[in-house]
């Protein structure tokens, strides 16, 4: 857990369950990168050219001026070369190769969110970035699903889901929907009459302003599809627009 996400944990919350365990092999397999260690070697007593990463003395840009709106109020954000602003990075550090998992300001920014709108009910959450829904739905899915494999989707669901998932021969099993969404009898017997070559691991949903439904779960139906979830060790990649 990171520094900031160690911060905005609640005293006496749980860790979260894990997980890995649905992980496909490939995921299971993965190691850090010894690469990533030896860029961030502070003994080394060379230039460190391993990373590729130029120079900043090379980037075009030296301070960057816009005007922002802050809670109603127009104001100017400036990004200086060499000096963070307090609320960003510097413009060499912007413009620099970063980590995967997003830039710090960014990611302090969507912690800082995430807390306040969905108070995350287990200790050690975090974020990372990414550039965008579909890119996100991918990674997940890649998380829990191999070629071949299955993963069950809303009776009527997100067709960029349903591309991502196209795209990297998941095949979609639909579970039926009424008002409220996905109902959690159907998914219960669809778990437990499945006969599949590998078994389901993850299932994908919009429980919030369905696509292209609009329908939103209550509290109670999001509760039983949870119960169901548990019951048969399911993945829930929760799309929430």
């Amino acid at each position: 857990m990171s520094p900031d996400s160690a911060k905005t944990a609640m005293a006496g919350q749980p860790l979260a369950k894990d997980l890995s365990h649905l992980f496909i092999p490939a995921q299971r397999a993965h190691q850090k990168s010894p690469f990533k260690a030896v860029m961030g070697n502070p003994t080394l007593e060379m230039i460190n050219m391993a990373g590729g990463m130029p120079s900043p003395s090379t980037f075009p840009l030296v301070q960057l001026q816009a005007t922002v709106r802050t809670a109603g109020q127009d104001g100017t954000l400036s990004l200086e070369r060499t000096q963070s602003s307090g609320t960003t990075e510097s413009l060499d550090k912007l413009l620099q190769y970063n980590d995967g998992r997003g830039m710090d300001s960014y990611c302090r920014f969507l912690r800082r969110f995430t807390e306040l709108a969905h108070r995350p009910q287990y200790a050690d959450w975090d974020v990372i970035a990414s550039c965008g829904n579909t890119d996100s739905i991918a990674k997940a899915v890649s998380l829990f699903c191999q070629q071949g494999d299955h993963i069950i989707v809303e009776q009527f669901s997100f067709p960029g889901a349903l591309c991502s998932l196209k795209f990297a021969n998941v095949k979609p099993v639909a579970v039926s929907m009424d008002s409220e969404g996905v109902v959690p009898e159907a998914l219960d017997g669809l778990c437990s009459s499945w006969a599949g070559a590998t078994p389901l691991r993850a299932m994908y949903l919009v429980p919030t302003g369905q696509n292209p439904t609009g329908a939103t779960m209550s509290l109670e139906r999001r509760q039983a599809v949870y119960a169901v979830a548990q019951k048969h060790d399911l993945v829930i990649i929760e799309d929430d627009p």
